[in-house]
């Protein structure tokens, strides 16, 4: 269900995007807006589901080795208790920061976040190699970080 968004609400929403860490004072300032009316604007719109959550965005580089690797994954079969069961194993993994299901091509589209290649080895043979409705596995590596971007357009 989406909610009809104003223009108050779309400046709010890219304010926070842009620094979720500010205060509601500055968020105020920010987007024209007094204080109380921007902290009523927060609340719905977290209660409505539009803001699922407030994060610190790291920079993997500064925190040692780390390996980006976007997997494809196509099921042998493709039944929706079948993507809903892997979807599932997915999101209780760690090293799996997103998980898309895809049309057409692969099944699944992950972006996966490891160590290094050793740990990139042991979490696709405890997660495909022996899931037994995983067909095929095809895995690039990122070999450079040109953009990340988190926002969304609103």
């Amino acid at each position: 269900m989406t909610i009809n968004l104003d223009e108050l609400d779309r400046r709010i929403l890219n304010a926070l995007q842009e620094n979720a860490a500010q205060t509601n004072f500055q968020l105020a300032e920010h987007v024209h807006a007094s204080p109380p009316t921007c902290l009523r604007r927060v609340k719905r719109l977290v209660e409505a589901g539009v803001i699922t959550r407030q994060v610190a965005i790291l920079a993997p580089e500064k925190l040692g080795p780390a390996l980006t690797a976007i997997v494809e994954i196509t099921l042998d079969r493709q039944g929706d208790e079948e993507q809903v069961e892997f979807e599932a194993l997915m999101a209780a993994e760690p090293a799996v920061l997103q998980c898309y299901r895809v049309s057409p091509g692969p099944d699944f589209v992950l972006m996966v976040q490891v160590a290094d290649m050793p740990a990139y080895h042991g979490l696709a043979h405890r997660l495909f190699a022996t899931h037994q409705n995983v067909r095929n596995v095809r895995s690039y590596f990122s070999i450079h970080r040109s953009k990340f971007e988190t926002r969304i357009a609103v």
